[in-house]
């Protein structure tokens, strides 16, 4: 461990070049066998690839994925652009193979539509709940102001008569 520290310190150049290498670790996904001839299919598949959902990682593309899985999606994306198919088919494809949850940005047709709407709408009802709390509390009596009826004021009246010296 105290090596460690020594060579940390001591190399800032090392350092710079490790910063360097992890900000670049999304480029290493796609490899060089993966890579088109084609120019424009490739450009083509790697948009398509953006899209599209790591099943592994989740949160990443299958373009910025190093997973196994990510590899053959990209690879599948670029079989499907070769034979072809348009961008929409392609996805199509897959997204028949592998379910909706495979796009990073889902459909807003179907049932997703209550998905997308659900946000605005407890929104929505919450600045409703809000203001009928608020006109609601702006029409109540204050705690003093009970509606008492003669009895009542008169018997409050003689108590804070006796207390009053």
């Amino acid at each position: 461990m105290r090596r460690f520290r020594e060579w940390w310190g001591k190399s800032p150049r090392c350092i710079l070049v490790l910063c360097l290498a992890l900000l670049a670790a999304p480029v290493w996904a796609v490899q060089p066998d993966e890579v088109l001839d084609d120019p424009v299919l490739e450009s083509r598949a790697r948009e398509l690839s953006k899209g599209l959902r790591c099943l592994v990682c989740q949160n990443e593309s299958i373009d910025e994925s190093n997973a196994s899985l990510a590899r053959d999606l990209r690879l599948l994306v670029r079989e499907r652009l070769v034979e072809g198919d348009s961008d929409a088919e392609a996805l199509a494809f897959i997204v028949d193979r592998y379910g909706e949850f495979v796009l990073l940005k889902p459909t807003t047709g179907g049932a997703n539509w209550l998905l997308w709407a659900a946000g605005p709408l407890m929104l929505v009802t919450a600045l409703g709940v809000g203001v009928v709390y608020i006109r609601r509390r702006s029409h109540a009596r204050a705690p003093g102001e009970q509606g008492l009826n003669a009895d009542e004021s008169a018997r409050l009246k003689e108590i804070l008569d006796r207390r009053d010296p």
